[in-house]
């Protein structure tokens, strides 16, 4: 079963290194121009999912969570801008404020954790993610 089957049905974890390793699968199907949506409460591991993808692109900077910076780039084998949308107001120009689509170039992965603060997202959405926390396991699902 490859990890997008796995991913519909939800995939649990009780590790950082498990959690890695499945959005290390994840980044060998992408796209060259992939959209993700991170969705869960605080603390579900969006951004040690996040973590995960850097690594399978060879990003060697400490990937840290955009909550103030809304978002950062990375550079690897692929691009990653991973961004962090909870501090957002839902502003109908808030893409033009950002200026991400004149920073982010092919491949690259856009990550967005909190997507539901935006008032729209102005690409096709590639995989909707969904973290859930339990203790210290996860649960990863694609919806």
């Amino acid at each position: 079963m490859n990890i997008l089957d796995r991913l519909k049905s939800g995939i649990t974890t009780d590790s950082v290194e498990a959690t890695h390793k499945i959005a290390h699968e994840l980044a060998e199907h992408l796209p060259d121009e992939a959209i993700l949506t991170l969705e869960g409460d605080l603390g579900a591991g969006k951004t040690t999912f996040v973590k995960g993808l850097a690594h399978a692109w060879s990003i060697q900077e400490a990937v840290t969570s955009p909550t103030f910076n809304i978002y950062n780039i990375y550079q690897g084998t692929r691009q990653l801008a991973h961004m962090d949308a909870y501090r957002l107001e839902e502003s109908p120009d808030i893409w033009d404020e950002l200026m991400l689509e004149e920073l982010i170039y092919p491949p690259f992965c856009l990550a967005i954790e909190w997507p539901s603060k935006l008032p729209f997202i102005p690409w096709p959405i590639t995989h909707r993610l969904h973290l859930t926390s339990e203790g210290r396991k996860r649960t990863v699902s694609l919806q």
